[in-house]
């Protein structure tokens, strides 16, 4: 089993930065597929960034160029920096792990889900 802890969510205005933590504990980390993933009011959760053991990220085209993914395998956690925020990116979000190596691209990939983090961006 594998807990997922998330932090860094808040208020910013349009056009600002924000980053998200999220500690794995339970499993060898090195091993997950790490990503975030977003759910806005009202509408289905959707992709956000994934990253695998070699470091290799993937990214939802809506966020590509302002987000960046990374990871800290010595520290169990994986990064969400955010910039260029728009209030379209208002959501909660959540941290996702994945066995095995491969990496969490669509929701059915997830095996296990952080509690989610509230981010609001106003304009």
């Amino acid at each position: 089993q594998v807990q997922l802890v998330e932090s860094g969510g808040g208020l910013v205005q349009d056009g600002g930065s924000l980053g998200l933590s999220c500690v794995a504990s339970g499993r060898t980390f090195y091993t997950l597929g790490m990503g975030w993933f977003r759910q806005a009011p009202g509408k289905e959760r959707e992709f956000v960034a994934a990253i695998d053991y070699t470091f290799s990220t993937d990214y939802a085209d809506s966020v590509k160029g302002r987000f960046t993914i990374s990871r800290n395998n010595e520290k169990n956690t994986t990064y969400l920096q955010m910039n260029s925020l728009r209030p379209e990116d208002t959501a909660v979000y959540y941290c996702a792990a994945r066995r095995d190596y491969t990496t969490p691209v669509v929701t059915s990939d997830v095996d296990y889900w952080g509690q989610g983090t509230q981010v609001t961006v106003s304009s």
